[in-house]
C-alpha cells in the first residue's frame, strides 16, 4: 500500500489500518513516536515508528486475525501521547488509558451489553469486618442474586469491584441465564486491598480465613445458596492473574465448598522481570502435584501474548494428572478484563451448564 493511500485511509478509518493479518500505526507529526503494547505483553523496548513521508510515520505489525490488541504511544521522553487517529480508549486499571483495536475476526462478546426484556438481578452492598485477615478494618462485598427461584450455588469473584465494572460481569450472567447458557448462580463481588493485592492473593492463608469466615457466612445469610453439606464442591471461585493464581489455591484448600474454579490469565508463575525475584513458581504447583480428596472442576484461560502463558501451559497437565477435570484456552489477546470479559462466559458455560 503506498504511502499516500496508507495515509487516506488512516484518516478515513481510523489506526491502525488494518489489512488482513497486519496492522499499520500512523502517525502524523514532526517528531516520530513509539508505540508499545499487548503485543509485547508491555515488556520490553516500545517499537519505534519509521519516517515513510513528509510529517508521516508508521509501524507495521503482524498479529492473529482474531485478536483484541491494546497499545499506547509515547514520546521519546516515555511520555504517553494521545493517538487523535484513534478513539477508543480504555481503562488500563493503573491509571491510565490505552488505545485499542480489534483485528477482522474478533468482535466483543454481545453478552456484556444489557439485552432487551433480560431480567436484572439484583445487587446489594455489605460490610464485613477483616479484622486481621487482611488490610484495613473492614471492606464492602457486592452480593449479586439473579432473578431466579433459588438455591444458587455461589460464585466468589476476586477483584469483584473490578470485574463489575470494567467486565460487566453481572450483565453478563444476567444474559447468559435469561438465554439458558447457564443455570442461575449467585455472586460474591470481592475487591482487592489495593497496594496489598499481591500480598492478599499470592497463596496468602489469610485472604482463605476472610473467604472461610467473613465472606462465605455473608453471602450464606443474605443469599438462598445451595448446602454444600449435600452438594460438595457446588461453589466456585473466579479471578484473573493473581487472583486466578489466588482461585485456584483457594479451592485446592477448600475443595468440599470450592469444587468449581475458573482462573483467567493466572499468575502461577512469575518470570524474573515481573518482580525482582529468580524465576518463580508459586506454591500452588506443589498443591496441584498431591492426589486430592475431593477432585476439581477447572476452567482456565490465557491470552497468547501473554508472560503467564508458560505458566498456565504447565498448570493444566499437572492437574489433569492429578486427577482433576480440567478445560483450558488460549485466546489472541492480552492481560487486560476486555479479554478476561469477552472469554469469562465460556468458563461460565462450562462450570454451571443450564440444566
Amino acid at each position: 500500500m503506498d504511502t499516500e493511500t496508507l495515509e487516506a485511509r488512516a484518516l478515513e478509518e481510523g489506526s491502525p489500518v488494518i489489512e488482513g493479518d497486519t496492522a499499520t500505526f500512523v502517525w502524523r507529526g514532526r517528531k516520530p513516536v513509539l508505540v508499545h503494547g499487548d503485543f509485547q505483553d508491555w515488556a520490553g523496548q516500545s517499537l519505534s515508528l519509521e519516517q515513510v513521508g513528509p510529517r508521516l510515520w508508521t509501524r507495521t505489525l503482524t498479529l492473529p486475525r482474531d485478536a483484541y490488541v491494546e497499545y499506547s504511544l509515547f514520546d521519546a521522553q516515555g511520555r504517553r501521547v494521545k493517538d487523535p487517529l484513534n478513539e477508543h480508549l480504555v481503562d488500563n486499571g493503573i491509571g491510565a488509558f490505552n488505545h485499542s483495536f480489534s483485528m477482522p475476526e474478533h468482535s466483543p462478546t454481545p453478552l456484556a451489553k444489557r439485552q432487551r426484556g433480560a431480567p436484572r438481578g439484583r445487587v446489594t452492598r455489605h460490610t464485613i469486618e477483616t479484622s486481621e485477615l487482611a488490610s484495613g478494618d473492614s471492606r464492602e462485598i457486592l452480593l449479586y442474586e439473579p432473578n431466579d427461584p433459588g438455591p444458587y450455588p455461589l460464585v466468589v469473584v476476586l477483584d469483584g469491584s473490578d470485574y463489575l465494572r470494567r467486565a460487566s460481569l453481572t450483565t453478563v450472567v444476567d444474559n447468559l441465564i435469561r438465554e439458558r447458557r447457564i443455570r442461575p448462580i449467585a455472586l460474591a463481588l470481592v475487591p482487592n486491598g489495593g497496594p496489598a493485592r499481591t500480598l492478599e492473593y499470592a497463596c496468602n492463608e489469610a485472604t482463605v480465613g476472610l473467604l472461610q469466615y467473613r465472606v462465605i457466612p455473608l453471602a450464606r445469610q443474605k443469599l438462598n445458596l445451595v448446602d454444600e453439606r449435600r452438594n460438595p464442591g457446588v461453589h466456585g471461585i473466579l479471578g484473573s492473574s493473581l487472583g486466578g493464581l489466588m482461585a485456584l489455591y483457594t479451592a485446592l484448600r477448600m475443595p468440599e465448598f470450592f469444587g468449581r474454579v475458573l482462573s483467567q490469565s493466572g499468575a502461577f508463575a512469575i518470570r524474573q522481570d515481573d518482580f525482582v525475584l529468580s524465576n518463580h513458581d508459586f506454591v500452588v504447583f506443589d498443591l496441584a502435584r498431591v492426589p486430592p480428596r475431593r477432585k476439581l472442576s477447572v476452567w482456565m484461560d490465557c491470552g497468547s501474548f501473554e508472560r503467564l502463558l508458560e505458566g498456565n501451559r504447565r498448570m493444566h497437565p499437572v492437574l489433569e494428572e492429578a486427577g482433576h477435570r480440567v478445560e483450558y484456552r488460549e485466546y489472541s489477546g492480552g492481560h487486560n478484563y476486555p479479554a478476561w470479559r469477552d472469554d469469562v462466559w465460556r468458563g461460565l458455560e462450562w462450570l454451571y451448564p443450564y440444566r
